[in-house]
């Protein structure tokens, strides 16, 4: 019977790891997920609430947060995708991807709303 889970494109190749290890790797998916709804939610907080800091700072800041928010998604799904495969082909594991990105992100977030506030 042909295997018809998705994406075909990390199924259909290699052999079937040990199942403890695509469940750690979904676990790491799920993490991803929480950390870009946290990063969505940081940006609607940041332009929701009556924060003492500078308009145009703090919108900058809630929009960083929520790209970084879909970008965290994107990782999450490409993150995924690629340590399966990595798993199924008996390949070295992928590096951390989109994560500097994220973190270079959110350092810029926090930087936008201190000098708002500053200012």
């Amino acid at each position: 019977m042909p295997d018809r889970r998705f994406p075909r494109s990390v199924y259909a190749t290699g052999d079937e790891p040990d199942p403890r290890f695509s469940m750690a790797n979904e676990r790491t998916f799920l993490a991803w997920v929480r950390t870009s709804l946290a990063l969505i939610a940081a940006g609607v907080a940041v332009e929701a609430l009556d924060l003492p800091v500078q308009p145009g700072l703090r919108a900058a800041a809630a929009t960083v947060f929520g790209v970084l928010g879909l970008i965290a998604a994107a990782q999450a799904w490409l993150g995924w995708m690629r340590a399966e495969r990595a798993m199924r082909l008996a390949a070295p594991m992928p590096g951390p991807g989109l994560g500097v990105v994220i973190v270079a992100g959110v350092f810029t977030a926090a930087g936008l709303l201190l000098i708002g506030w500053i200012l």
